[in-house]
C-alpha cells in the first residue's frame, strides 16, 4: 500500500513538473538563455546600439533574452561582473587592467565598445591655454581619479613641461560648472561625447586637448567585461550577445536618428533625462570611435600591452599585468 501511495505521489509531482515546465516554455518555442548587462551609467547615446538590438529583436533572434541593468555606484558593473551576479559589467579599460593586476579581480573584457578615449582636457575657447605645457601655472579640475592625475602628468611632460607646476583640484563630478565658473581653467575627466555638448548647448565655446596627441596610449574608454567563470560556462551566450550588439551597432551607425529615437524612447527620465540635441552630438562623436574594421567589439593584444605598460610607468599598478588573461575576443 505504501509503495503505491509512494508511487503516486512521485507521478504526481513529475506531472506537476512538467505541467510548469509547459507553462514557462510554450510548445514550440525554444527556452531563451538569460544575459544580464549592468550599463557605465544611466543610458545614453553610448549605449544606443544596445537598445536597438533589443527593439528590432537581434537578441530574441540570436536565442537570448537580455535584461539591461543600470548601476548603484561606478563600481558596480566591474564588481558585479567578477561576482557572477551580473552577466557583463560595462566599465573602463584601465580599471580592468588594474584590478586584475593589483586586486586580484578575476575579470576579463569580451568586447570593446569605445576604442580610443573620450576623456579630454577641456576649457573655455577664449582660454590662454593651447597646449598642455600652457597648463603649467594653471589649475585644472578634475573628479579625483588617479587616472586623471597621470593622463595630465603625461600630457604636460610629453609637451615640455613640467607636471609639478599645475595644479590638481578634486571638483568631484561638477566638471561644467568648475570650467564655466572660473573655478578651474580647465578640466579632465570630461568627455567630448557628454560634457561638451553639453557645455555647447548651455551656450559655451569651448576647446579641449587629445590625450592621445600627448603619449597617453589611445586606450579603450568602455569595454565590457565578465568574470573568468562566467565565460566558461556562459561562452555561448556572450557570444551570442555580440552577434546580436553588432547588428545593433550596424543599424545605429546606418540609421543614427531611428536608434537616437529608440534611445530617447527607453530612457531615465525621472532618474536622468536626456536632452535630444545633446544625444545627437554625441552619436556623432561616438560612431568612428566605436566602428571598427576587424569587427564590432573586437580587441588587440597591441592595445592591451599599450596602456598597461603606461599605466606601469605612471604608477597605477604595482604588479605586473597578465594580459592573457584580460581579454578575448567573443568573435572570432
Amino acid at each position: 500500500m505504501r509503495k503505491w501511495l509512494y508511487a503516486a505521489i512521485v507521478l504526481l509531482l513529475v506531472g506537476c513538473g512538467s505541467e510548469e515546465a509547459n507553462e514557462a516554455v510554450p510548445a514550440g518555442e525554444e527556452k531563451k538563455e538569460k544575459v544580464t548587462v549592468m550599463l557605465d551609467w544611466y543610458p545614453n547615446a553610448v549605449h544606443s546600439f544596445l537598445y536597438t538590438a533589443e527593439e528590432k529583436g537581434y537578441f530574441e533572434e540570436e536565442g537570448i533574452d537580455v535584461d539591461i541593468q543600470f548601476p548603484a555606484n561606478p563600481t558596480d558593473p566591474i564588481n558585479l561582473a567578477a561576482a557572477g551576479k551580473v552577466t557583463l559589467g560595462i566599465t573602463y579599460q584601465p580599471d580592468v587592467i588594474a584590478a586584475r593586476t593589483d586586486q586580484g579581480v578575476n575579470v576579463k573584457s569580451v568586447g570593446a565598445i569605445v576604442r580610443s578615449p573620450l576623456n579630454h582636457v577641456v576649457f573655455l575657447k577664449d582660454s590662454p591655454i593651447q597646449s598642455p605645457q600652457d597648463m603649467e601655472g594653471r589649475t585644472v579640475g578634475y573628479p579625483g581619479i588617479p587616472l586623471n592625475e597621470a593622463i595630465i602628468e603625461t600630457m604636460v611632460k610629453h609637451d615640455g613641461g613640467d607636471p609639478e607646476k599645475v595644479k590638481l583640484t578634486d571638483v568631484g563630478f561638477e566638471l561644467n560648472s568648475a570650467v564655466v565658473t572660473g573655478n578651474t581653467d580647465a578640466v579632465v575627466g570630461a568627455y567630448i561625447n557628454h560634457e561638451v555638448p553639453l557645455l555647447e548647448h548651455e551656450g559655451y565655446e569651448v576647446s579641449y586637448l587629445n590625450p592621445t596627441d600627448y603619449g597617453v596610449p589611445s586606450f579603450y574608454e568602455l569595454v565590457a567585461v565578465t568574470s573568468d567563470q562566467t565565460w566558461e560556462e556562459e561562452k555561448e551566450s556572450i557570444q551570442a550577445f555580440w552577434r546580436a550588439a553588432e547588428k545593433g551597432f550596424e543599424f545605429m551607425e546606418s540609421h543614427p536618428d531611428e536608434a537616437l529615437q529608440i534611445l530617447l524612447d527607453k530612457q531615465d527620465a525621472s532618474n536622468f533625462p536626456l536632452i535630444e540635441e545633446v544625444e545627437k552630438e554625441s552619436i556623432e562623436v561616438l560612431l568612428p570611435k566605436m566602428k571598427s574594421e576587424t569587427g564590432f567589439g573586437s580587441q588587440t593584444k597591441e592595445a592591451w600591452e599599450e596602456t598597461a605598460e603606461w599605466m606601469k610607468e605612471a604608477g597605477l599598478v604595482k604588479g605586473e599585468p597578465q594580459i592573457e588573461e584580460m581579454f578575448v575576443n567573443p568573435i572570432e
